[in-house]
């Protein structure tokens, strides 16, 4: 899979140019700011933008405005967010904006733990998600207001949940919590028929799922 690269760090984008090879993604374009990373997915359709929240010129959010673009116009292209930061709105934007694609959000320190790094990229280059620990626990602190379909679940099932938004699998949900992926699965359904999510396949009730926790009704 083709993937493009914006990250204005040119030692950090060194690196992920290196794990993204290593774990067999063909780097077709790397670049140090948005506009120039907006012009190599028009050029090289990649399955895979990988790239900085904060860059030049005014590093505020040039990288999720790019991000944003790249879900609108390129529907088919996954999207992975880094930043030093939790910066909860960003990642809640992206994740109601429309797009079939896989979308993560990680923060930079991950980079460090290059297996999991690697695994969370061909998660969200396979049309999964991909959301940090962090960002999952402050966009449920963000969350309030009105009548809310996630106060139906139990805590347990907001744990399930939780673990579902970080891109885990059934087997990894089970091995985190220290339960069965026969009870993963129970937990599951009962979470779909709690959030009246409709009839689909599972991945995409999963991603349906997910939404609703992170952001409302998708």
């Amino acid at each position: 899979m083709r993937a493009v690269i914006a990250e204005d760090s040119v030692l950090l984008r060194v690196g992920l140019v290196k794990v993204l090879d290593m774990a067999g993604f063909e780097v077709a374009a790397e670049t140090g700011d948005a506009e120039a990373l907006l012009a190599a997915v028009e050029e090289h359709r990649p399955g895979l933008a990988l790239l900085d929240v904060r860059m030049p010129p005014g590093f505020t959010d040039e990288g999720v405005r790019a991000a944003l673009v790249i879900r609108r116009q390129y529907p088919d292209t996954a999207v992975l967010l880094l930043s030093q930061f939790v910066e909860e709105r960003y990642a809640a934007d992206l994740l109601s904006s429309p797009s079939g694609a896989g979308i993560g959000y990680l923060l930079k320190q991950r980079v460090a733990d290059v297996e999991e790094f690697v695994d969370a990229l061909r998660r969200v280059a396979s049309g999964g998600t991909a959301l940090d620990p962090q960002v999952v626990s402050q966009l449920l602190l963000r969350r309030g207001g009105g009548p809310d379909p996630l106060e139906r679940l139990t805590p347990r099932e907001r744990e399930v949940l939780a673990l579902m938004a970080e891109g885990r699998s059934n087997a990894g949900i089970a091995a985190e919590l220290v339960v069965s992926e026969s009870a993963v699965a129970k937990h599951i359904n009962s979470i779909f028929t709690k959030l009246d999510l409709p009839q689909a396949d599972g991945d995409h009730r999963r991603v349906l799922a997910v939404l609703r926790f992170l952001d409302g009704t998708p």
